[in-house]
């Protein structure tokens, strides 16, 4: 049976879901945003960097490590924005790229938000 999980250490769910859903060995993550905290209306690098934090949280609350992130899916509002976030994103991996899908969107959730970041993770 899937678990589903909040965590306490992430910004408030605001909408019908929940944060992840573990499954078997698999941890699904939701959606990961600046919305709700200081960096809300930064710039893409501020926003990537508080999003890539929430991820390591959980990382660090599921007893995992970067290792474990098998798959990243991004969504930005600027693809020609990719350069900015390309080292964050090797120096966040250290040596374990995960398997990883850009796509550019025209919106999300506010119109303040540059990226979203959702993970699927492995628990074994």
């Amino acid at each position: 049976m899937p678990e589903r999980v909040n965590y306490e250490c992430l910004p408030t769910i605001a909408g019908p879901y929940v944060h992840a859903v573990k499954h078997k060995d698999t941890l699904y993550v939701s959606g990961l945003t600046a919305f709700g905290t200081s960096a809300q209306s930064d710039p893409l690098i501020a926003q990537s960097e508080v999003i890539l934090a929430q991820l390591a949280q959980i990382l660090k609350t599921e007893k995992r490590c970067k290792e474990d992130l098998v798959k990243l899916t991004i969504f930005v509002k600027d693809i020609s924005q990719l350069s900015l976030i390309r080292e964050q994103l090797f120096g966040f991996y250290e040596s374990f790229l995960p398997a990883c899908s850009l796509v550019e969107v025209s919106n999300l959730i506010h119109p303040d938000l540059l990226i979203e970041i959702e993970a699927v993770v492995a628990l074994s």
